[in-house]
């Protein structure tokens, strides 16, 4: 048998954005609030302390539905993609991307999630910036769900712990089906689909304060997504044959802190509940035995239609796409551990390891082993759909951003990830997050950048919003046009 050397020519290089973080656009054209307008940026919050940023509750939904302003909630406003997506699009394009992966706002096309019939104008959009992709030459990857669900169904229903969600998400996908049938082959459920135990409410509207069971309804609202994400499924391969679904996961290594086999055990059970409980689900299309000890210990009691499990068997992803960020450990003594900060929860710090500014841990070689390991666990075509660094850039006295930490980092990822395909390892495609400097997802600042283009945009949304490219958007030109071979600076 032979073996590849490299990254496949059909690579898809890219670069990813979120409709949350990025269009702003509030209110405007039949826009409904979404759960993302809740999300605000408070200067004299820690950055650190994530309760206050990620807990929200009916009195801060209350609050911010009486705002109709968008300076204390920055995802209002974005970095105005809305407006300036050509030119972020033709940005994206002269780096040579292959895909661009961006989501598609609910809100915008079912401003309550409950009208029969969409939104024209937010159709409308979507169609242009489509326009745009294919005008250069890209493949889209579009996100359906990406942590933006129309406010009116968490008022109303407590999100996506009343089964009733899923109707209304399937009439919104099978909406996006029919009117991009033939422009979008790539397609992602919902994104990071295990946020739903860890940043509850952007991802599934579940509010704590209005759950008498809380745990059970994070369990409750995750088994309604899977049933949705196995009925779009459905029903794009009944429209699309050639079309792929896949499920995505915010993927969180983890090593034991020690060799004692306590440790160990805990390891094991961290990656069984944080993440293979999803994609076991989603790729292998049936609950895994050992959630049932997990939900017995829990009181938890899941409530299942006929049918159910009949459609997670019959339709599962087609392929499986998660972000990747850092690393951390695993110990039967987790309170005993030094804890930092992580993508969507705080986690064991690795002494081995680096840290981000914002206390994430940086791991390459975790990336390969990630890699290595979900593959031999699922044997599908894998997609890396978001991977980067936040970091505090500065703009020079001529114009520059000189970001080398920011390529140093994907860098190495970068040649992990070809280590990867050459132990054999089945990787589609890779998009860089954030391909411009867009709102953070957990603290709603501006300041955490991620992109190869700046944005002169500050956490107060003042600023020109002019762009500009960082040195890492030269180096990634590079990168792309050799096909992952030229990694220098």
């Amino acid at each position: 048998m032979g073996t590849t050397k490299s990254f496949p020519k059909d690579f898809l290089w890219g670069g990813a954005i979120a409709a949350c973080q990025s269009e702003g656009g509030f209110g405007k054209n039949g826009r409904g609030i979404a759960v993302s307008d809740i999300s605000f940026f408070d200067k004299n919050i820690d950055r650190q302390d994530l309760a206050k940023h990620r807990n929200i509750t009916t009195e801060i939904i209350e609050t911010a539905m009486k705002d109709p302003g968008t300076k204390r909630y920055p995802k209002r406003h974005g970095i105005d993609f809305y407006h300036r997506y050509q030119e972020d699009i033709a940005l994206c394009a002269e780096m040579g991307f292959k895909v661009f992966r961006f989501s598609m706002a609910w809100s915008r096309i079912f401003p309550t999630g409950e009208e029969l019939t969409p939104n024209e104008e937010g159709l409308a959009f979507y169609d242009a910036v489509l326009t745009e992709i294919e005008k250069h030459g890209m493949e889209p990857l579009v996100t359906i769900s990406h942590f933006e669900m129309p406010l009116a169904l968490v008022n109303k229903y407590n999100g996506w712990a009343d089964r009733r969600v899923i109707e209304m998400f399937v009439r919104f996908a099978n909406t996006l089906f029919d009117r991009y049938k033939n422009r979008v082959k790539y397609w992602i459920s919902f994104n990071e689909i295990n946020a739903g135990r860890f940043t509850t409410f952007k991802s599934t509207g579940v509010v704590k304060d209005k759950s008498e069971h809380y745990l059970r309804d994070c369990y409750q609202a995750v088994h309604h997504q899977f049933v949705a994400a196995a009925m779009i499924t459905r029903d794009l391969h009944a429209m699309m044959p050639e079309a792929k679904m896949g499920c995505m996961i915010a993927f969180f290594t983890t090593y034991p802190a020690t060799c004692n086999p306590d440790d160990v055990i805990q390891m094991m059970l961290d990656n069984q509940y944080d993440n293979f409980f999803y994609t076991d689900v989603m790729i292998r299309g049936k609950y895994p035995k050992y959630m049932n000890r997990f939900f017995v210990d829990e009181g938890i009691s899941l409530v299942m239609e006929e049918g159910d499990l009949e459609l997670l068997a019959n339709y599962p992803a087609d392929y499986l796409a998660f972000s990747y960020y850092m690393s951390s450990i695993s110990s039967a003594k987790a309170d005993e551990l030094v804890q930092t900060d992580a993508n969507l929860k705080s986690t064991g710090k690795n002494p081995y390891l680096e840290s981000s500014d914002w206390g994430w841990q940086i791991d390459p070689k975790g990336l390969r082993y990630t890699l290595n390991t979900v593959y031999d666990r699922y044997q599908v075509p894998l997609f890396i759909v978001e991977n980067g660094i936040g970091a505090e850039d500065q703009v020079t006295a001529d114009g520059q951003v000189n970001d080398d930490y920011r390529i140093a980092y994907l860098q190495k990822h970068i040649e992990q990830m070809r280590e990867a395909v050459v132990d054999g390892v089945d990787l589609i495609g890779y998009t860089m997050w954030s391909s411009i400097d867009i709102i953070s997802s957990g603290t709603s600042e501006m300041s955490k950048r991620y992109g190869f283009i700046y944005v002169d945009q500050d956490d107060e949304g003042n600023g020109t919003l002019n762009r500009l490219k960082k040195k890492s958007f030269y180096w990634y030109q590079k990168v792309i046009e050799s096909n992952g071979e030229d990694l220098g600076i």
